[in-house]
Order: structure tokens, then C-alpha cells, then sequence
């Protein structure tokens, strides 16, 4: 639960700064935000959570 807030955050901040730069129109942040919603409703959405988890389990086990 965790690292899904913390994907929402992040996806939100850089969202909010590319609106306010001038290289992400309204209208294409409002696109993409009714796409995720859509894919979170479609038959898709187990494979692209899993997907997440999985690159979120490698990045946390790589060590600097």
C-alpha cells in the first residue's frame, strides 16, 4: 500500500510540474488521468499492479 501512495505522489508532483512549466497541457494531463482510470477497471489492471510490484521489489533490493 505503501509504495502505491508513494507512485501516486510522485506521478502527482511531476504532473503538477510539467503543468506549471508549460509542457503538459491540461487537457493532456486529463487525458491521462481518465486512461488510468480506465485501465484500473479493465481486465489489465492485475498485470500492470504485478508489473509495478515486481519493478518496485527489484528497485528496493538493488543496494548503492
Amino acid at each position: 500500500m505503501a509504495i502505491s501512495i508513494s507512485v501516486v505522489l510522485l506521478l502527482l508532483v511531476l504532473t503538477v510540474i510539467f503543468l506549471r512549466s508549460g509542457k503538459l497541457k491540461f487537457s493532456h494531463a486529463l487525458v491521462c488521468a481518465l486512461l488510468g482510470f480506465y485501465l484500473a477497471s479493465s481486465s489489465l489492471a492485475p498485470d500492470i499492479h504485478q508489473g509495478l510490484a515486481g519493478a518496485a521489489d527489484v528497485v528496493s533490493s538493488v543496494r548503492p
